[in-house]
């Protein structure tokens, strides 16, 4: 395996990082503005398909007007949102109003860079890999951009003066730093087998076995923290309309809204192009079709590279139709008692093999091994003992809550403002001014039912 982590029999397919010192200006120029447009139109697509198939599994049309299927209706919102009235609010912080949209949808683009989305080709008679950029730590650079992407976020709330916009600000800071935690240590198991950070590295690397296999637990971690990170249902709290209004753009209208939405759908693209090179090969045909010769050569790579991307983008649209929108203390849970320490742990495993593969002679590995089962042992342990003790604490509100129903009944005093004993706590579902019922001085109006 060379330095940059790439097998010896691929170098003459697979781009190296050398590849990328050799690219004339024009080039450069002409790659970014492929994927500037490739990125503007998926985003076009995937409004579409997802309003689409959203429609289908709710047993309703979805957009069929404008143009065949309703193709054009993204083509449609794009022109209304420009002419809608641009509201700053009085209290807002006019220079920060203005720029969080910006910060947040540039990092977004940044981050597609240094994703392959094929090898090496001819392009007007000169041999380029279809990739923008690649740089030594490339995976880096889109945990770096994640996370200036979330400034633009807290900036948005920060900046527009209303409650909840900074409540739904405080969310996604919350979340993102959860979730990005998680997302780290599946990337470091993947570093550590391919040895490399650079994604022709790490595509090279998995030219006989993709990751989704060989690193199962991270490629279902990540899963996990790549729906997390875009706050796509069901982990869309910042922008819960349920209780924030819409959250951290709450305030936002016209193409300052269209940029948060943008950043959206092109940060969804970002992280499942990755999540492609990372665990499901690249640009790498899938199996039986890559027992054909030709099947990682030419432009055929970037067929392949393109249907992995475009199933994931339809998983996103599967879960937005399927699942609810979960509680927070729910999101916060899963990212820190579950995908974490189950992260922690398999990367202590991976760890291992790695180090038993370098020297098979040496104690140190099974030490570390040891030591990994000890940990795995104790968290079982605690998770059970937590669970008991929560079994535990919810029977006893349950008891007390019975003995003072029951007090109530002795007493004559009517038990509908009792709290039941719940996970969560809940209003009262039965109060008297539900019903018409006068409270005090005042009194309520009845809801008309129709009864």
């Amino acid at each position: 395996m060379s330095l940059d982590g790439t097998l010896p029999h691929t170098l003459a397919a697979a781009p190296t990082l050398g590849d990328f010192n050799e690219l004339i200006w024009w080039m450069v120029l002409l790659k970014v503005a492929i994927v500037f447009v490739f990125l503007l139109l998926t985003t076009m697509f995937m409004i579409w398909a997802e309003r689409r198939v959203i429609g289908r599994m709710q047993n309703r049309p979805g957009p069929n007007r404008a143009g065949p299927f309703g193709l054009l209706q993204p083509i449609a919102d794009a022109l209304k949102l420009p002419l809608k009235e641009d509201i700053i609010p009085s209290r807002a912080d006019k220079l920060i109003f203005v720029l969080a949209p910006i910060v947040s949808a540039a990092p977004a683009f940044v981050a597609f860079a240094i994703v392959p989305w094929g090898t090496t080709v001819s392009i007007f008679h000169h041999r380029t890999p279809l990739q923008l950029t690649d740089l030594p730590v490339a995976v880096l650079l889109v945990l770096a951009m994640s996370s200036i992407g979330v400034y633009g976020i807290v900036l948005a709330g920060w900046a527009s003066g209303s409650p909840y916009s900074l409540l739904g600000t405080l969310r996604s800071a919350a979340q993102v730093i959860s979730y990005e935690i998680a997302m780290a240590l599946a990337f470091v198991a993947v570093f550590l087998d391919a040895g490399s950070l650079s994604t022709s590295g790490i595509v090279a690397a998995q030219a006989h076995g993709w990751y989704a296999w060989v690193l199962a637990p991270s490629f279902i971690i990540y899963l996990f923290t790549m729906v997390g990170e875009t706050n796509r249902l069901p982990f869309d709290l910042p922008e819960g309309e349920g209780e924030l209004v819409a959250g951290y753009h709450t305030e936002y209208s016209s193409m300052k809204f269209a940029m948060f939405y943008l950043a959206e759908y092109v940060n969804m693209i970002t992280v499942s192009a990755l999540a492609t090179t990372l665990f499901l090969g690249g640009w790498r045909a899938p199996w039986p079709l890559s027992l054909w010769s030709g099947a990682n050569s030419g432009w055929w790579p970037t067929l392949w590279f393109l249907v992995k991307v475009f199933i994931l983008l339809f998983c996103y649209i599967w879960l937005r139709g399927t699942l609810p929108r979960v509680r927070y203390d729910q999101l916060m849970a899963i990212g820190w008692k579950v995908l974490i320490p189950v992260s922690i742990v398999w990367l202590l495993l991976v760890a291992t093999v790695r180090a038993w593969r370098l020297d098979s002679h040496s104690t140190a590995p099974y030490v570390i091994f040891g030591i990994v089962i000890v940990l795995i042992l104790g968290l079982i342990t605690m998770w059970d003992s937590a669970a008991q003790q929560r079994a535990a604490r919810y029977a006893g509100m349950a008891e007390a809550s019975a003995e003072e129903a029951e007090a109530a009944e002795r007493a004559g005093v009517p038990a509908s403002g009792q709290v039941t004993a719940t996970a969560f706590p809940v209003p009262p579902l039965d109060l008297p001014h539900y019903h018409g019922v006068a409270i005090g001085n005042q009194t309520s109006t009845r809801e008309v039912t129709g009864a």
